[in-house]
C-alpha cells in the first residue's frame, strides 16, 4: 500500500467516529418518523433539513480532516456540501410543498447515491466492507429514482420511504464506522 493510501486509511481509523455519528443520526431519524408517522409536512421539513445539514456537516468535517491526504477528498467534501446546501435550503423555504420536497430529497439521494459508489470503487483495495458503502449508494440511488417516479405518493408511503431510506444509510454507515475503526491498528501490525 502506498503512502497516500497509508494516510488515507489512518484518516478513516482515526475519524470512524464521524461516520459512527451519521449513521446513528439516520437510523434516529428513521425510528422518530415511523413512531411519529402522523406528524405534519411542516415537521418533516424541518426534521429532514436538520438531518441533511448535521449530515453534510460531518461529511464537510472528515473530508476536510483527510484534503492533505487523499487526492480524492473533494468527492465526500462534495457530499457534504450538497447535505449542508439541501439543508439549508429547507430552512430557508419551510412552507415548501410536498412536491418540492420529494424532489429536493430525490436529487440530493441520487447525486449522494452515485457519489458514495464512485468512492467505493476507488477504496476498495484499501478497506474491508467496501460492499456497505457501496450498498448505501446503491440504497440512496434507487430511493432518489422512487420518488422521482412516484412524485404523487401519498404522504404516508413517502414518510415510510424516507425512513427505510435512512435506516439502511444508517445501519451501513454503522457497520463500515465498525470496520474502520480498527483499520489502522490492523494495517500497523502488519
Amino acid at each position: 500500500m502506498n503512502g497516500a493510501r497509508m494516510l488515507l486509511t489512518d484518516v478513516l481509523s482515526r475519524g470512524w467516529w464521524h461516520l459512527l455519528l451519521r449513521g446513528l443520526a439516520a437510523i434516529a431519524f428513521a425510528i422518530l418518523i415511523w413512531f411519529r408517522p402522523g406528524i405534519s409536512l411542516a415537521a418533516l421539513v424541518l426534521l429532514f433539513g436538520a438531518y441533511a445539514l448535521v449530515d453534510g456537516v460531518l461529511a464537510v468535517w472528515t473530508a476536510i480532516a483527510g484534503r492533505k491526504i487523499y487526492d480524492g477528498w473533494w468527492v465526500l467534501l462534495l457530499i457534504g456540501l450538497i447535505g449542508v446546501a439541501v439543508g439549508i435550503m429547507t430552512f430557508m423555504t419551510p412552507g415548501i410543498t410536498a412536491l418540492a420536497l420529494l424532489y429536493y430529497i430525490a436529487f440530493w439521494a441520487i447525486f449522494r447515491g452515485i457519489l458514495e459508489i464512485s468512492t467505493a470503487i476507488r477504496l476498495r483495495k484499501e478497506i474491508e466492507g467496501e460492499w456497505l458503502l457501496i450498498l448505501g449508494g446503491v440504497a440512496s440511488v434507487v430511493f432518489g429514482v422512487l420518488l422521482l417516479a412516484r412524485p404523487g405518493a401519498g404522504a404516508l408511503a413517502v414518510i415510510t420511504l424516507i425512513a427505510v431510506y435512512a435506516l439502511v444509510v444508517g445501519i451501513t454507515l454503522v457497520i463500515l464506522a465498525f470496520k474502520v475503526r480498527g483499520l489502522g491498528s490492523r494495517l500497523a501490525g502488519a
